[in-house]
């Protein structure tokens, strides 16, 4: 094995491992959030999380990079993918409120799955038939876990697939985004937006912390950044195509954590739906790497 060709597959399994370690993180960060939320509003851990995440990055970067960094090409498009994950973030943390986390992760999980309709619709990508497969077998996984029919439908099961939807028009706006911006605008605007909106509500619903508290609080926001400055440096040091699977390290964390620390109770329709909604990013990940292989061909070929 030569040395260039070990060089490249550690730092693949360095990408593959800061993954993994970013779905713990951010799954960790969801589960102290569901914690917090027994004493605190949904908004106010919400801007938590916001706030001292964009305070973080803001900082880091600027000492980086400058202040410069700051300024956006796109404005609009920038404001508009970061009111997406504040819907996301809003409605993920009203549902896991109620629901066991591993409910709300699995469901919002079905979003790498819907990007592939919505960029079909938005960006004119092709939708083929293993795509339109995928869409059934996630929407199928997702009823075995909200299981309509079967047991009272919660208004949090619906609110956490209307975190879905809004974190797959999130997706599709980071790849409209793509070669717009660099990775640390994108980064500080992902939360700048939300942090400023929650900071100048937070009046309304404040409740003042302890000192322990406030260490939590403040803990929400650390996690976010380090869970986004992982994934941002995994996908610098390995392709996209082979880290995708790795997220669903998230979902287990989920699992882990809401067995461990809330005791929640999964079912088997619960693992069955997860499987599907797996196996249905999967198939959706399979089939982007089938048409990068076949047009690189071409290309080798001329």
């Amino acid at each position: 094995m030569s040395r260039t060709h070990y060089f490249h597959e550690r730092v693949a399994l360095a990408g593959i491992l800061a993954t993994i370690a970013a779905g713990f993180i951010l799954g960790a960060m969801d589960a102290l959030a569901k914690w917090l939320m027994q004493d605190f509003s949904t908004l106010q851990v919400v801007w938590a999380r916001y706030f001292f995440h964009t305070l973080i990055v803001g900082m880091v970067f600027t000492l980086q990079f400058g202040p410069g960094f700051m300024l956006a090409k796109r404005p609009l498009l920038q404001a508009m993918r970061a009111f997406c994950l504040l819907c996301v973030t809003f409605s993920l943390y009203f549902a896991i409120k109620t629901i066991s986390l591993a409910d709300a992760t699995a469901i919002l999980f079905f979003a790498p799955v819907l990007v592939t309709l919505l960029a079909g619709l938005f960006l004119h990508e092709r939708v083929g038939v293993q795509e339109w497969l995928a869409v059934f077998l996630g929407f199928i996984g997702v009823c075995f876990i909200v299981r309509p029919g079967f047991r009272e439908l919660q208004l949090e099961l619906l609110v956490a697939l209307l975190a879905a939807i809004a974190l797959s028009l999130y997706f599709v706006l980071t790849r409209a985004l793509r070669g717009k911006d660099s990775e640390q605008t994108t980064l500080f605007h992902t939360t700048a937006l939300g942090a400023l909106v929650l900071t100048l509500l937070l009046p309304f619903w404040w409740l003042a912390p302890s000192m322990m508290q406030w260490g939590y609080l403040v803990l929400t926001g650390g996690m976010g950044a380090a869970g986004h400055f992982l994934l941002v440096k995994a996908f610098h040091l390995a392709p996209a195509p082979l880290l995708s699977p790795f997220l669903n390290a998230q979902l287990v964390a989920a699992v882990l954590y809401s067995r461990i620390f809330f005791n929640d109770r999964l079912g088997i329709t619960f693992y069955l739906g997860a499987l599907l909604i797996v196996g249905a990013g999967l198939t959706v990940w399979a089939r982007q790497l089938m048409k990068a292989a076949r047009s690189v061909k071409p290309a080798k070929q001329q």
